[in-house]
């Protein structure tokens, strides 16, 4: 009896070891990180927005924005870098649409998702007027169900 219930114990506790987490829905995924990562550029963007955004990332996220930010090098702070760059823009449009336009999904690692945008509003540094139409292009290397890096081109 004793060596039937160790078999018994020994064999759950290797099930549960060595089972592997569920495949995050990638289509899915894209999908959240578009909605939240589109709330934080509303006019009425707040900073529960923008955490909601940022619960998406791995803490050392890396990220590059071309052709203004150019390293996507993966630091401890990069998603409080992140923060304090995305703090200083927020709020800072008067009109901000975009709409989904393709996402393509590879196995578990990679999203990539195209968007077009039309932004108005005013510059936080310069207090110029801005305003542009564009398309970008989001390319999301994904580890453990959370972004790592986060590469941003335009059309």
């Amino acid at each position: 009896m004793k060596k039937r219930l160790l078999v018994l114990v020994s064999w759950c506790v290797f099930s549960v070891s060595t089972a592997k987490e569920a495949p995050v829905d990638l289509n899915k995924f894209a999908q959240i990180y578009f909605n939240k990562m589109i709330a934080t550029q509303a006019p009425d963007a707040t900073t529960k927005e923008l955490e909601a955004y940022l619960s998406l990332l791995k803490d050392n996220v890396g990220h590059s924005h071309l052709p203004w930010v150019v390293d996507d090098s993966r630091l401890p702070d990069g998603k409080a870098a992140m923060r304090e760059g995305m703090t200083f823009y927020l709020g800072a449009h008067s009109h901000y649409q975009a709409e989904l336009l393709d996402v393509f999904t590879f196995n578990q690692s990679a999203i990539a998702i195209r968007y077009k945008n039309n932004v108005k509003g005013i510059h936080p540094k310069s207090n110029q007027a801005i305003a542009y139409s564009q398309v970008m292009m989001e390319v999301l290397e994904i580890e453990d169900g959370k972004v790592a890096v986060i590469r941003k081109y335009h059309e």
